[in-house]
């Protein structure tokens, strides 16, 4: 997989992930008597935080592979599980349990502040994420394709912030069917990764090599 390849597939795979446009009527939820100002402020510190904790993850995504005697083929495969059980959740226009659940939504709307915790983690930077970047690190090859690999992650939540703020802004014109229409078809790419994935790990599984 070339750099253009490369850059292009980690940047939709943890855009469809992240699913940020799936998320905005969630954020609104959340932040019913917030001003302008404050859904500005906590958006930013949620995206920053998601940004770190991705980017922590897959630099340590082999160290933490050594320590647990995992292979990637076990946690590549496991991973593509989990995104497509988010996946067929997204097809269904919903946010996947995975994602986000009512208990952490309601949660929430009860907090003054809900940039670092649930909008953050687990909503932003969730199990989910937080499996594609060490997917995508261990498949970069070379510094340069792992140094994009922290560029689409930062790109990413750069994207989810001014989506994030466009869609508070417009909160009366936001129509919820395009916004299931875009889930959907964020839940079908999602769906083909998730494969891909597992197509991946199989390939390299001892047992499929020989």
């Amino acid at each position: 997989m070339g750099l253009l390849e490369y850059t292009v597939f980690a940047f939709s795979s943890l855009f469809v992930i992240v699913d940020p446009v799936g998320l905005v009527p969630v954020f609104i939820a959340m932040t019913p008597t917030d001003s302008h100002a404050a859904r500005v402020r906590m958006a930013r510190i949620a995206c920053l935080v998601a940004a770190g904790v991705l980017m922590i993850f897959a630099a340590a995504g082999n160290w933490i592979f050594r320590v647990m005697g995992i292979t990637l083929p076990a946690f590549q495969l496991a991973g593509s599980v989990l995104l497509l059980r988010i996946a067929l959740d997204m097809l269904y226009a919903k946010r996947s349990g995975a994602q986000q659940t009512e208990e952490e939504v309601e949660a929430g709307a009860a907090k003054d502040d809900i940039a670092i915790a649930p909008l953050g983690v687990p909503m932003l930077a969730g199990p989910g994420a937080i499996s594609s970047s060490l997917i995508l690190l261990n498949q970069a090859k070379g510094p340069v394709q792992t140094g994009m690999l922290f560029a689409c992650i930062l790109a990413v939540c750069l994207a989810t912030y001014v989506i994030l703020i466009i869609g508070a802004r417009a909160t009366h014109r936001l129509s919820p069917l395009a916004v299931k229409l875009v889930t959907r078809l964020m839940g079908l790419l999602l769906a083909a990764v998730a494969v891909q994935f597992a197509f991946d790990a199989l390939a390299k599984a001892p047992f499929f090599a020989h």
